[in-house]
């Protein structure tokens, strides 16, 4: 994906300054409680929304029977191959922004698809902003009208897979919270999260910590939360911590790129090309927001209190990283701003490793967006409640959000496919062994280039001895 595609698909920002970091320490500051009052009033429910509905024409050589419409404030696709299999493969797209029109498209592996014989579904959600909640919905919904929309037989069985937030929706609707709490359960027979948000909210932890990090890097504060200053000083920012933006960081900005490889999944291949690429300005573009998720919650949700962040790789504390951590702004988070909910799902859906089917996800070493560490957090989940042998994780050597070759997708649909209905369980990655995930060769098993532009100037695999 291109960097201007990703940014229009995906949103999102960082920061970084001007002047040098302070190895003096400062009185350690007291933790900002943001001004929020508590109730379940958010502006995602003021907000209106328009389905758009588009044509989708057939492949060539695939001849298929194709529905397109509006259905429960959502417009969809569906398409159904001659050599129908009877089974139905739900596809959940990716974060598209803050407008008011919804849109809808096909899977990147729907001519696989077809010629394997699975009908697709795709709902454009009733909502925009990163409403996972809608998305599971609306999804769901689809999938249990296919046949009241298209007069064929229900579905003999249901799959789910999707990109980035799509990600996120696609794991945690076989999560068992989801089936107990959803006003449209579905229970699917395997997932494939691609790139997805499958940490669920360590996301905007994440995020927040990026860039509250990059600003006090600059020596530009902030001194309050929400930093609403910081979109006006990123031009200072960028200029204290990069000698040529992005490919080039200033030495402040190689303690941002440190602080960056902990949060983010540890020492891997791909990390250090993943962070001088245009992801750099999504990831800025999210500096200064109030922690609610863009309206999507009440309350602001994240905090950095227990965050320690690590400027030099190494595990021991520097008196700089002493003096960095306590002068940093410390802002206190609000869990229960993202409680279980009476009405259904929570607002930001949980993916808490209690799910029984096939899960296969891919995710790319150099992802700074939506990065490696969702896959690591996935992981720890799902042993912690006993169902890792459920979860199959591919990590692919490539340096953007999503950044995947047909291939790669392919291989991890079939993989899933397989194992669920054969039995046969698919090879993975190991995620959370630091030696495994820092090894030159991480991420060459699985990764299938096919030519990708984004991934020319990257080191190949060393050879096997």
């Amino acid at each position: 994906m291109n960097p201007s595609k990703l940014a229009a698909a995906c949103a999102g920002a960082l920061l970084i300054g001007t002047l040098g970091v302070s190895t003096q320490a400062h009185a350690r500051q007291t933790p900002i409680n943001p001004p929020y009052a508590s109730s379940d009033t958010r502006e995602q429910d003021s907000r209106t929304f328009v389905p758009v509905v588009s044509s989708l024409e057939a492949l060539p050589g695939l001849p298929s029977q194709r529905w397109v419409g509006e259905y429960q404030g959502s417009s969809y696709q569906i398409e159904v191959p001659e050599n129908w299999n009877g089974m139905l493969v739900m596809y959940a797209h990716g974060y598209r922004g803050e407008g008011a029109e919804l849109t809808v498209g096909p899977p990147a592996i729907r001519a696989w698809l077809l010629q394997q014989g699975y009908a697709w579904a795709a709902s454009s959600y009733s909502a925009n902003y990163y409403d996972v909640r809608a998305g599971i919905e609306d999804t769901n919904a689809l999938a249990l009208a296919f046949s009241e929309l298209t007069g064929l037989p229900e579905p003999t069985k249901r799959y789910i897979t999707g990109h980035s937030m799509g990600g996120h929706i696609a794991a945690a609707a076989v999560e068992s919270e989801t089936l107990a709490t959803a006003n449209n359960p579905v229970r699917y027979e395997g997932s494939v999260p691609m790139c997805g948000v499958t940490g669920d909210v360590y996301e905007f932890e994440y995020l927040l910590n990026y860039t509250l990090a990059a600003q006090h890097l600059a020596g530009l504060g902030p001194t309050t939360f929400p930093a609403t200053d910081f979109q006006q000083k990123l031009p200072q920012i960028i200029a204290a911590l990069w000698e040529q933006y992005p490919v080039r960081p200033s030495p402040l900005g190689l303690k941002l790129e440190a602080i960056t490889r902990d949060l983010s999944g540890g020492e891997r291949p791909i990390f250090a090309e993943g962070f001088r690429t245009g992801l750099q300005s999504v990831l800025l573009g999210t500096g200064g927001r109030d922690g609610t998720v863009n309206g999507i919650l009440a309350d602001s949700l994240s905090g950095n209190l227990s965050t320690r962040y690590q400027l030099d790789g190494e595990r021991r504390t520097s008196p700089e990283e002493r003096a960095f951590n306590n002068s940093i702004i410390r802002v206190v988070g609000h869990p229960s701003a993202n409680n279980l909910r009476p009405d259904g799902l929570r607002w930001i859906p949980k993916v808490n490793g209690n799910f029984n089917v096939p899960v296969v996800s891919i995710h790319t070493l150099g992802d700074l967006y939506v990065p490696f560490k969702h896959m690591q957090i996935h992981r720890q989940r799902a042993e912690a409640n006993g169902n890792g042998d459920w979860l199959v994780q591919r990590a692919i050597r490539a340096p953007s959000h999503c950044d995947f070759s047909y291939q790669e997708q392919v291989e991890a649909m079939a993989a899933m496919l397989r194992w669920e209905q054969q039995g046969v369980k698919p090879e993975g990655d190991e995620v959370l062994d630091p030696q495994v995930v820092a090894d030159p060769a991480y991420g060459c098993r699985f990764t299938r280039d096919a030519g990708l532009p984004t991934r020319a100037s990257l080191p190949d695999c060393p050879e096997a001895p």
